[in-house]
């Protein structure tokens, strides 16, 4: 289930690095929930309509953005949080709040990044590598962790099929920095064969890892 947030104009200038802010306030709202201890089986998108002012972001007409949940139930919360709460960073509060039904899937197979999708792994030496649609087993680990999560959540599909559409020409990576991290990930469309039940899950959970701090949501 997707909540759509309405944001009135920012009063300070918004840092391009803002997703460490924004996540914040997502666990704000979140609260002390049983969610933070668990894969994280939600998503959210970047935010949308700013544009490029004394190097920083304006949103001098407002901003929109998402979140989805799998639990309906953490939805309602949610909801409340944010109605309770409206406020966010740097001047940006929530003026407006929409939830979406679950979407109808069934005839969808092409999905788009509302935010950069990462994906890593951890080698036998403990370091951590990061992959992107350019490497071969990208499409690979992309179908490993939705199924980790699907495991999670109770859902099989052993029909699955999920793979970057590498003929994009607007394909690109993004290097984000996290806590002084530097994570680069992808932006770039996916295309998802699946159950209607295992694209809506992947609607609403996102792709690759890190999900819970603003990575690989989709529309």
């Amino acid at each position: 289930m997707r909540i759509h947030l309405e944001l009135t104009p920012n009063t300070k200038p918004v840092p391009f690095e803002y997703q460490q802010k924004l996540v914040g306030t997502i666990h704000k709202w979140i609260g002390n929930n049983s969610i933070h201890d668990k894969i994280s089986l939600y998503s959210f998108s970047w935010l949308n309509g700013g544009r490029m002012k004394d190097n920083a972001l304006q949103f001098r007409n407002g901003a929109t953005m998402f979140i989805s949940f799998y639990d309906e139930q953490i939805v309602k919360q949610i909801v409340k949080a944010i109605l309770q709460e409206p406020e966010m960073f740097c001047g940006l509060v929530v003026s407006g709040v929409s939830i979406d039904d679950d979407s109808q899937l069934n005839d969808c197979d092409l999905f788009n990044c509302a935010s950069p999708i990462l994906i890593k792994r951890k080698l036998a030496d403990g370091s951590i590598k990061q992959f992107n649609f350019s490497d071969a087993e990208a499409n690979q680990y992309l179908k490993e962790t939705l199924l980790s999560k699907m495991r999670e959540a109770g859902l099989e599909d052993d029909t699955l099929d999920i793979r970057f559409d590498t003929s994009y020409n607007k394909k690109k990576l993004k290097l984000v920095r996290y806590h002084g991290i530097g994570n680069k990930a992808s932006i770039c469309p996916v295309i998802i064969k699946a159950k209607p039940e295992t694209k809506l899950f992947a609607w609403n959970v996102g792709l690759g890892n890190s999900t819970g701090i603003g990575f690989g949501a989709i529309y």
